[in-house]
């Protein structure tokens, strides 16, 4: 089983979603004229409320529809996610998550903007955003299988296993094994990941049964505070190192395009292990996006399309450059025997002797709670798509079970797994986004010009 999921995983983040991703994204890019890149200001002000509207239709304000977003990209794909891209593609995979990001943000615009410009009602006439909506609404219900295919697929594609599996490894190698707790046999062992999952189980139920006011309340309080706690953290280290960074950044670009940095590699795995990292943390064209945004208070498609080009920004171009650059200018990508969040502690480690490890763990707790309970969202909604609203309830405690069991499984198999089924996600999200372009910029014309 583990040898199939690799190679399903391979083939479809191969050329298939490579073309996709990456082609999509330079698509929305060029036929946008670049325009909304001119608006980014206009974003800022925006997501400080100032054109909020108590009355208009919708859950959240802009500012916490954009923080729920970032609560499950801000999460272990910057920490275990850039460290799992270095360690398989080389230090040139970070380039092509900065391209990545550079698209993902027009991509952005586009499925943001139809989540606003074609929501629809649930079974209990309540108002919905996401691609699975704008795909019937905007395309007609003969289109109907590419939006159940989209909520299969995001139904498993978007459980928390990466967060659950890397938090408790951290937490066994930090906490339990140096002081002998739950060590020993395989059974000891899966004994103490599986009740440490039970405790984030809680946890996070604590929060995902309150629905998506709820979730958007606590991701506000969490996500900046998380995101400035990592920064300083990863700054201190950046700036000890400060002789290392001008090499490091000219490796990133040299290995782009040579791959010579990854023993046996080559450039084309170089990009595809950068594109599909790239792709679990700012999740443009994924789909996620656009449920998170398509709660939004507003009435202005377009409006909401701006905000989320901050995201792939805020995400990728700076929170994943920041662990790249701990990583790489502290050497430790060199050793060899460590891999996903295990190689990012060892950065700080090394950068912040003594308690570097213990701030990385503070920062991993806030980054994968708010990972988990963003990620409850879209489970959520893909369920109740496919059972109806009923269903709620009974997906939350499927959704929380996974937590406890993904704490007790072999990390590649996680990975892959999540790779094939995530992977898919952006087969119906960026065909129907490409379909509806033209509706989209028809809509930003009008606005801008407004």
């Amino acid at each position: 089983m583990s040898d199939f999921l690799k190679q399903a995983a391979g083939w479809l983040w191969g050329t298939p979603l490579l073309c996709l991703l990456l082609g999509g994204g330079l698509f929305f890019t060029f036929y946008s004229g670049f325009t909304p890149f001119l608006y980014l200001r206009h974003g800022v002000d925006i997501l400080l409320g100032k054109y909020d509207n108590e009355k208009a239709p919708g859950e959240v304000s802009h500012f916490r529809a954009l923080c729920s977003a970032l609560s499950g990209t801000v999460g272990m794909g910057n920490v275990a996610g850039v460290a799992i891209a270095i360690t398989q593609g080389g230090p040139g995979a970070l380039f092509w998550m900065w391209m990545c990001a550079l698209v993902g943000m027009a991509t952005k615009f586009f499925t943001c903007s139809l989540a606003i410009m074609y929501r629809g009602r649930d079974d209990a006439g309540q108002l919905q955003g996401g691609p699975m909506y704008f795909i019937i609404e905007g395309l007609g219900a003969k289109w109907k299988p590419l939006a159940v295919m989209f909520c299969i697929c995001g139904l498993f594609g978007c459980l928390p296993l990466l967060q659950s599996n890397q938090l408790v490894q951290v937490t066994r190698e930090m906490f339990l094994e140096p002081r002998g707790w739950f060590v020993g046999s395989d059974m000891a062992i899966n004994i103490g990941n599986g009740f440490f999952g039970l405790l984030m189980a809680v946890l996070v139920g604590l929060v995902i049964l309150g629905g998506i006011k709820r979730i958007g309340h606590v991701a506000a309080l969490l996500v900046p505070s998380m995101v400035v706690l990592y920064g300083m953290c990863s700054m201190i280290i950046i700036v000890s190192h400060l002789s290392e960074v001008p090499g490091a950044i000219a490796l990133i670009f040299t290995d782009a395009f040579t791959g010579q940095a990854m023993a046996g590699g080559a450039l084309g795995t170089v990009i595809v292990t950068g594109v599909r990292r790239a792709a679990f943390s700012n999740e443009a064209g994924m789909g996620t996006e656009a449920m998170a945004h398509g709660a939004a208070r507003t009435r202005e498609p377009i409006r909401e399309g701006v905000v989320a080009m901050l995201g792939p920004m805020i995400d990728t171009l700076i929170v994943c450059t920041m662990t790249g650059l701990v990583i790489l200018v502290t050497g430790v990508w060199q050793d060899g025997g460590e891999d996903g969040v295990n190689l990012t502690a060892k950065a700080f480690s090394e950068g912040i002797p003594g308690v570097g490890p213990y701030l990385l763990l503070l920062c991993v707790l806030f980054l994968s709670f708010s990972s988990m309970i963003g990620f409850s969202y879209y489970v959520s909604k893909c369920g109740c798509f496919l059972f109806g609203s009923r269903a709620r309830v009974p997906l939350a405690i499927f959704y929380l079970l996974t937590i406890v069991i993904s704490a007790m499984v072999k990390m590649d198999d996680v990975i892959n797994f999540l790779d094939i089924t995530f992977g898919l996600m952006a087969i119906p999200t960026m065909l129907a986004s490409i379909l509806l372009a033209p509706r989209v910029m028809s809509a930003a014309r009008i606005y801008f010009t407004r």
